[in-house]
């Protein structure tokens, strides 16, 4: 009968092994025992040593959690993408609002101009009758 010690969920045991089956292979991709990222039902438990089955679920296991650390580390590089993008997308449409407004207050800006100016021709038009007409009178008196 073979015995296996379990050890308590609540201290950390690291196993390294290589996935090759030949002990000669100097692989050097190892897995831990435990896995920071998952949760502690997920843990890959340590395997039977004398199953080469029990070893062979392990190490399907291990590469399992190794992939899903990866893809979750690729999840949390996309979430900071999106962040950096939406960030700028808010900024490029803040800019457009202001090239809009911008746009809005400069046409404002122009028929104001536009107006004066007609203004400032009727004004000059104006003085000039004023002055003729003075002129007029400062000549028949």
């Amino acid at each position: 009968m073979i015995t296996t010690a379990r050890v308590p969920a609540d201290k950390p045991v690291r196993i390294a092994f290589s996935l090759s089956d030949s002990p000669d292979d100097d692989s050097s991709e190892s897995f831990p025992l435990a896995f920071p990222d998952l949760d502690q039902q997920l843990q890959p438990l340590p395997p039977c040593h004398d199953s080469k089955e029990s070893m062979q679920v392990y190490k399907q296991h291990c590469k399992i959690a190794e992939e899903y650390h990866e893809v979750k580390k690729e999840i949390a590089l996309l979430e900071e993408r999106k962040k950096e993008l939406i960030a700028r997308l808010e900024q490029v449409e803040k800019e457009s609002m202001d090239a809009a407004q911008l746009a809005k207050e400069y046409a404002e800006l122009t028929e104001e101009n536009r107006t004066l100016k007609l203004a400032q021709t009727q004004c000059v038009e104006q003085l000039e009758k004023l002055r003729i007409q003075y002129q007029k009178r400062q000549g028949s008196s």
